[in-house]
């Protein structure tokens, strides 16, 4: 699950943050988030709660989720409880989770351009991009 960044931030179940979280680290939530994350990779534990809009590359969930989710690559486990809209590229459930919400894929620029016969110009910078407002 780690980006391969080397960096690792761990919020223990003792721990409750209320505000927005932004990670340039993979993040592993065992505690109470109330408010959004934006982080390279998460992982929620099974006793975790999230209030807000999870942005993240790749995220594994088993614990409660109150909010969008927006992820590449999402891992939803049956113990997952997850109230809010879900966008991905890549999904995986597992018998048992539940959702209350609509999941949509998610189509890049690019993928939409060849698929509408355009051929994207480049842009000098394919790096995707985060903007949070505060």
């Amino acid at each position: 699950m780690a980006t391969g960044n080397g960096t690792f931030s761990v919020i223990g179940s003792d721990v409750t943050i209320k505000g927005d979280i932004v990670a340039s680290a993979d993040l592993h939530v065992d505690g109470r988030i109330e408010g959004d994350i934006a982080c390279a990779s998460l992982v929620q534990g099974e006793s975790s709660v999230i209030v807000g809009t999870i942005t993240t590359e790749t995220a594994r969930l088993s614990g409660t989720i109150n909010g969008s989710i927006s992820a590449r690559d999402l891992t939803v486990l049956r113990t997952a409880r997850i109230e809010g809209d879900v966008q991905y590229d890549a999904l995986t459930i597992e018998q048992g989770a539940e959702v209350e919400g609509r999941f949509s894929h998610r189509v890049s620029s690019k993928a939409a351009d060849t698929a509408a016969g355009n051929t994207p110009k480049p842009t000098g910078d394919d790096e995707p991009r985060l903007t949070l407002a505060s």
